[in-house]
C-alpha cells in the first residue's frame, strides 16, 4: 500500500493505544528509533496489551499528539504492520485536504 492509500485509509479511522497513568503515550525505544503502537481495532490492541487502560483518536490528531521524533507502528501483531511517522503522514493529508492525490 502506498502512502497515499494508507492515508486515505487512516483518514477515517480509529487509532487504539494503551493509556498510561500519565497522559501521553507508552513510548518504546527500540532498534527502529522511538516508537509506539497503535491498533486499527480495539481486538488488535487487547492482543498486544491484554486488558488495559486504552484511548482513542484520529490519524490526523495522531500526528499533532506524538512527541517529536517518535513514529507509529500500526497493527505490529497485524497482517500488514507500518511504521507511521507523523511528519509524512501530515504532508500526505494536506495534499489530501487540499485535493491532490
Amino acid at each position: 500500500m502506498s502512502d497515499v492509500e494508507r492515508a486515505r485509509t487512516l483518514r477515517a479511522a480509529r487509532l487504539y493505544f494503551e493509556r498510561p497513568e500519565e497522559p501521553g503515550f507508552l513510548v518504546s525505544e527500540t532498534e527502529l528509533g522511538r516508537l509506539v503502537p497503535v491498533f486499527t481495532s480495539i481486538e488488535g490492541l487487547a492482543e498486544f496489551a491484554g486488558v488495559c487502560g486504552w484511548a482513542s483518536t484520529t490519524a490526523r490528531d495522531l500526528v499533532d499528539l506524538l512527541p517529536e521524533g517518535v513514529r507509529a507502528v500500526v497493527d505490529p501483531y497485524g497482517e500488514h504492520p507500518f511504521l507511521l511517522d507523523a511528519d509524512v503522514l501530515s504532508k500526505v493529508l494536506e495534499g489530501l485536504d487540499s485535493g491532490g492525490a
